[in-house]
């Protein structure tokens, strides 16, 4: 495996740009290939047997593009099937999990509330999360059905948004949440709104640049990182409308070339 080949992103969506925008800003000298299953999304509508084989074929696609590394940048994906796709991929590959470890030790109330999509908080792999830190904080979870969709039209702060998200956040704290887990990638994108909506006294935990510094740790290890005189290149699929993502792109990760179809 070359060390400058490729790290290869996905996600059922945008959210996972989230987390390849701290890929890049850790590890400048990486060329990045970013699929966006927006054709099957959301995943958190799915079963774990038909997120696990989209998980399948895009890894293969990925790795046919001879990718050295595997970034599953979508929480409902790595608790729904990432223990199986690591069973039988050959590459470092890297999931995300809602931070409530982080969460956890950042709370002064003892009560700690997670956003997430509805499919990632009914996972066996987020119950036996939280229940290992139940005996630390209260674990509040509030599924979030309606914001990937409002997130992929690009609504980031109409007044939809706004409204859906105090309907999200008010419950949680009222039951006395001072900090509040992204447990979507997509999430990210509207963690401002979520910041201002909660106020000042609730810390916001993200994790994305967490999962940039477990893959740069994986990479090292691996001996993969990059040189630095490494030719940076980003390519974009989609298995959705191309005419969206090419518009998503244009806000999201400006001057990217025109995205492929998956």
């Amino acid at each position: 495996m070359a060390n400058s080949a490729a790290i290869g992103i996905f996600d059922s969506g945008i959210g996972g740009l989230s987390v390849a925008h701290a890929v890049r800003e850790l590890l400048p000298h990486e060329s990045l290939v970013y699929v966006a299953d927006t054709g099957h999304a959301p995943y958190g509508e799915k079963t774990d047997d038909y997120i696990y084989q989209r998980m399948q074929l895009i890894s293969l696609r990925l790795q046919q593009q001879g990718v050295k590394a595997l970034v599953v940048a979508c929480n409902t994906a790595t608790t729904a099937a990432i223990a199986k796709l690591r069973a039988e991929c050959a590459l470092p590959v890297i999931g995300v999990e809602p931070g409530v470890k982080p969460a956890v030790l950042a709370s002064k109330t003892g009560v700690v509330g997670i956003l997430a999509t509805p499919r990632t908080l009914q996972t066996p792999a987020f119950a036996t999360l939280a229940q290992r830190f139940a005996g630390q904080a209260c674990i509040e979870l509030q599924p979030c059905p309606q914001l990937v969709h409002l997130i992929e039209s690009l609504d980031f702060s109409g007044a939809q948004m706004q409204a859906v998200l105090k309907s999200y956040i008010a419950p949680l704290l009222e039951k006395g949440a001072d900090t509040l887990v992204l447990g979507c990638t997509h999430y990210n994108f509207v963690a401002d709104a979520i910041a201002a909506i909660a106020g000042p006294a609730v810390t916001i935990i993200r994790t994305e640049a967490a999962v940039a510094k477990q893959l740069q740790q994986r990479l090292l290890q691996a001996q993969l990182l990059a040189d630095p005189g490494n030719s940076v290149s980003d390519i974009f699929y989609t298995s959705g409308n191309l005419e969206l993502f090419r518009r998503q792109l244009q806000q999201l990760w400006p001057g990217a070339d025109n995205p492929l179809p998956l």
